[in-house]
This record gives C-alpha cells, structure tokens and sequence, in this order.
C-alpha cells in the first residue's frame, strides 16, 4: 500500500529504477558465478581460496537497497494526517443552572460535576481560540464574551449560582447576539468572520422564552453549529423510597436542537463521561486536521542507511557493494 500523499500510479513507477537495480545486481552476481565456474581449476581453488563469505557479502547491497527505497519514497512527497490548533475560532459555552441542576443523581451533584469538567474544557483549548461563557435558567446572562483569557472564563464557570426555570431558546438566542457582537469586532477578512460553535449543556425540558428549535433554524442559516449535552440520569434523583425527585433529562429536544443546527449531540449520564464528551468536543473544535509534508524523516533515514551500507562494504571488502 502507499505511503499517504501517493496514488498508485506514482508509487509504481518511483519503484522502477530500484526494481531494474536489484535485477542488475541478481544478474552481476550470476554472471560472476558463471565467470568463476568456467575458469577455475576447482580443485586448487578449495585448497588456496578462504571460505566464502556466504550471505554476509549481501549485506551492504541489501542495505543501500533499503536506502534506496527509503530514499525515493522520501523524493515522492509522502505526507500525513496531522492536527493543529484552530487560530481563528469562537466557542461558546452555554450552561443550564435552573433547579433541577441540584440533583445528586450524578456525583456529588449536577451542577458540581458540570462545573468540574467545563472547567477542564476551558483550560485544555488551544490558547488562540476564543471562549465566551453564558449562564442560564429563567433568563440568561452573558458572563464572559469570548476571550482568549482561561483564567477569566474558569472563574465565572466556578462561581455558577442556580435558579429558577429554563429558557433555553432564549439562552441560544443570547448566544448568537454575543457571538455577533464579538465578530463585529474582530478584524475583517477575506474568508469572513471567524467560525463559531456554541456547547450547550443542559439537564431538562424548556419551560419558558421563545422557542429553541427556532433559534437552532436561525443558528443553521447563519452557519453555527450548536452542540448539545444532555447531562444527568434518565430518571433523575430517586429517593430512598424510590420516589422521583428531580428532573429527568430530555434527551430528544436536545439531539433536535444539534441535529436542526448542524452540531453533534452528546448524552452523559456520570461524571466521567460527561468529561469524555468534553474531551471530544476539545479534539474537534479546538483543532482541525491537515495534511503535512513528512518526506524529512524519510530522507534523513535514507541517508544514513547509504551511508551505513557505505561502513559495512568498506570495513569488509575495502570497496563499495558492486
């Protein structure tokens, strides 16, 4: 199989000139054996001659073969998968904080585990991507505009206070006005304004504000994703008498908003996989995949295994493999 950044038609012919070597080289060392054969007195060349060096004299040809292959793979560009961080980006954390976030059915509570792992988002982006932060229950409120300072975001994320209701078309609303304000600031450019993406996590059904399929159609037509997080148990907290206590989540309005937006839809149901989802999110939009030039290493390799298979032919034979 090639080596990525070849077609197969490339790959083919780089191999010629290496396949009509080894070919040379079969038929050099058949030729000599046949030269050998025909004028030596075998008799005497058993007595005089030292034992044959058997394969050990393939050895250097072998290696500058190696090298040689190395080397033109090297010669063909050979690039690779790589990730790199997004340079122009805006994130917007959008975080539910009505009542039910107090539900102990995720450990130690919703809202403490919700905290811990934005927390460790915000600090593991990549340092030139924006992040904005936006709190809401009945009503939001914008807490931190996109800013490349961590410390800043981290802080507010740590001081979240609960409240009542959840308007979570509203929340979105507010999301993309900040994401507008921010964008009018920025300097323009040729490819338009930097991409966006708000995160939402939330743990219940809307209870009041505008409608928020709505806004995800609105967030669509202006090409921001909208990546939902459903965090907390199905059946919410249970009691001892197996009595419900808090707010199941709900789950298909939140897949409808990420699935209407453009954005992806993430359920987590603990701690550790609401910090998995977290740490996807991290890999996919704090960073973007490019093909990069890998032919260095591959020359640097072939280099040595000439000049390795140079050492051996000379330390041997005080000659270069023929």
């Amino acid at each position: 199989m090639p080596p990525e950044g070849f077609s197969s038609p490339e790959w083919l012919w780089l191999l010629v000139p290496v396949a009509a070597l080894v070919v040379g080289y079969l038929w050099a060392q058949r030729r000599r054996q046949r030269a050998v054969l025909r004028f030596a007195n075998l008799a005497l060349l058993d007595r005089i001659a030292p034992a044959s060096p058997g394969w050990r004299r393939h050895v250097p040809a072998a290696l500058l073969l190696v090298a040689l292959i190395v080397l033109t793979v090297g010669l063909g560009g050979p690039t690779a998968i790589t990730k790199i961080p997004r340079n122009r980006a805006t994130i917007f954390l959008v975080m539910d904080v009505s009542l039910s976030m107090e539900c102990t059915d995720v450990t130690p509570t919703r809202l403490a585990a919700a905290q811990d792992a934005a927390s460790r988002f915000v600090e593991g982006m990549p340092p030139t991507v924006n992040l904005g932060l936006e709190s809401f229950a009945g009503t939001p409120a914008v807490l931190t505009p996109p800013t490349l300072d961590r410390d800043a975001v981290v802080h507010e994320i740590q001081t979240l206070k609960l409240a009542e209701s959840t308007a979570t078309g509203e929340a979105l609303a507010t999301a993309l006005n900040a994401i507008d304000a921010f964008n009018a600031q920025v300097p323009g450019s040729e490819g338009g304004p930097p991409p966006a993406q708000i995160v939402l996590m939330s743990d219940g059904k809307q209870t009041v504000g505008r409608d928020e399929f709505a806004v995800a159609t609105e967030a669509a037509k202006r090409h921001i994703p909208i990546s939902t997080i459903s965090f907390g148990t199905r059946y919410g907290q249970i009691d001892v008498d197996g009595q419900q206590l808090g707010v199941p989540v709900d789950d298909a309005s939140l897949a409808e908003v990420a699935q209407i937006s453009g954005g992806s839809f993430f359920p987590a149901q603990s701690n550790s996989q609401l910090h998995q989802v977290y740490d996807t999110l991290r890999q996919q939009l704090g960073y973007q995949t490019t093909k990069a030039d890998v032919s260095k290493p591959w020359l640097a390799l072939g280099t040595l295994l000439c000049l390795v298979a140079s050492g051996v032919a000379v330390g041997r034979r005080q000659r270069l493999p023929v």
